[in-house]
């Protein structure tokens, strides 16, 4: 049964879909035009944030510029809202049991494998083209549902699920590949800060913390931390979403009893008077005190940052990095642009599609209800729609030195997330069920 809550959150999804894609093509279009000085002076301004000669807005003693700041603090605010998703996903969701989790565990491990081998059949070994191997590997769950979506409630609920929790996975793989093999040189004095500050944060969870600014004043610290250690900044912001308490403070059945003793004694005036009586204020914040205590940290932050995140941090990460030029030094449609095209649409449909194949037909686990090989073919497909992880990954890959190499693989990133989301949107509305 579609309710109003879910058609509510249905829209928000695809407006946030549609705003990302307007917000790429936008940077698109300023990057190529008059205006495209003014757009790289943005990039390139320095911010502050000083206390005295202490500037919280600085790396190893320079001064992050605007697309560092988008990319290495903004950035970790997306990534922690992906570790609250995970986390929930692990804890109650569709990755919370093995039944649950083996089918889009396989099928995401193959979306991670292809397209790599992919890239690397097209690009020359030994060169600096193959540091973006790992760039067509993501999934970027917003726009693959967002596509999925428009099919509206011919989409099978196993088929979201499915889509759903194989993107979640990946989103896992992108975040070890991001601390892996993405870090400079180590400063294990800031990470073993960092870390001790973490274990403080569990046990004050485990004590029955649950403020909110708690947990995120002190992840500020960490994740100054991590900017001066080496490992990559945003992999702060997974981490501290694993150590916010998952439990609220007051079960269900409490804040039953206590919104109904609290509604007891609530003052009825018999008045046709707007304006509540102090009394009745009163009252009224202790629903509110004890509404927030039933709420977890975890699923309130989550729900806190999906704004922020969707209609603001991304579309600025978008509006930032996906600034494709098309004239100027060097090709845009190089190897690179077409490994990672390549690997997106090619890599990512093999490699979901065979090593789903492969699960069911080895008897390994069974097909769910509802889905079939036609329909896996169309989502397959939808895995290919890379964007804001393969974009973020193509930036840690050739930034700076490879410029060249870096609006080459925006290219690929681009074509092949739109492509694969035509095709796997054709499929989709071919195969579906009409009603």
């Amino acid at each position: 049964m579609i309710t109003l809550r879910s058609l509510k959150k249905l829209s928000s999804q695809n407006a946030a879909a549609i705003i990302l894609f307007l917000a790429a093509i936008l940077a698109a279009v300023v990057a190529n035009s008059s205006l495209a000085p003014i757009y790289q002076s943005f990039l390139s301004q320095e911010l502050h944030l000083r206390v005295g000669d202490f500037n919280l807005l600085s790396h190893g003693g320079h001064n992050l510029t605007m697309i560092e700041f988008i990319n290495d603090c903004l950035m970790t605010v997306f990534f922690l809202a992906v570790g609250l998703e995970i986390k929930r996903e692990l804890l109650v969701g569709e990755l919370s049991s093995f039944r649950k989790a083996i089918l889009p565990f396989i099928a995401a491990c193959g979306g991670m494998i292809f397209p790599v081998i992919v890239y690397s059949f097209l690009v020359a070994s030994g060169t600096p083209e193959t540091q973006g191997m790992a760039i067509p590997m993501a999934t970027d769950i917003a726009f693959s549902l967002g596509v999925l979506s428009l099919l509206g409630n011919r989409v099978p609920l196993s088929l979201k699920i499915f889509l759903t929790a194989f993107a979640v996975v990946d989103d896992i793989g992108g975040i070890l590949v991001i601390a892996i093999f993405y870090s400079a040189e180590v400063a294990y004095g800031y990470l073993i800060a960092a870390a001790v500050l973490y274990a403080f944060l569990y046990y004050m969870g485990k004590r029955g913390v649950t403020q909110k600014i708690f947990f995120l004043f002190f992840g500020l610290i960490i994740w100054y931390l991590f900017l001066q250690s080496g490992i990559h900044s945003t992999i702060s912001g997974v981490i501290l979403a694993f150590v916010i308490p998952a439990r609220p403070r007051l079960n269900a059945g409490k804040y039953i009893r206590r919104i109904r003793s609290i509604i007891g004694t609530f003052p009825v005036m018999q008045s046709d008077n707007i304006v509540l009586t102090n009394e009745q204020i009163a009252t009224l914040k202790q629903v509110e005190r004890a509404s927030d205590r039933v709420i977890s940290p975890l699923q309130s932050l989550e729900d806190n940052l999906h704004g922020t995140v969707n209609f603001v941090i991304l579309p600025l990460f978008a509006f930032a990095n996906a600034g494709v030029v098309f004239s100027g030094g060097g090709d845009v449609v190089g190897n690179v642009a077409i490994a990672v095209g390549l690997g997106l649409l090619l890599g990512k449909f093999m490699g979901i599609y065979l090593f789903t194949w492969l699960s069911i037909k080895s008897g390994l686990v069974r097909m769910p209800e509802g889905m079939n090989w036609k329909n896996i073919a169309g989502v397959s497909l939808l895995g290919g729609i890379g964007f804001t992880v393969s974009l973020f990954i193509a930036n840690l890959s050739f930034v700076g030195a490879y410029p060249e190499l870096l609006n080459q693989a925006k290219f690929g990133v681009l074509c092949g997330t739109v492509v694969a989301g035509i095709l796997g949107y054709i499929v989709l509305f071919r195969v579906l069920p009409k009603k």
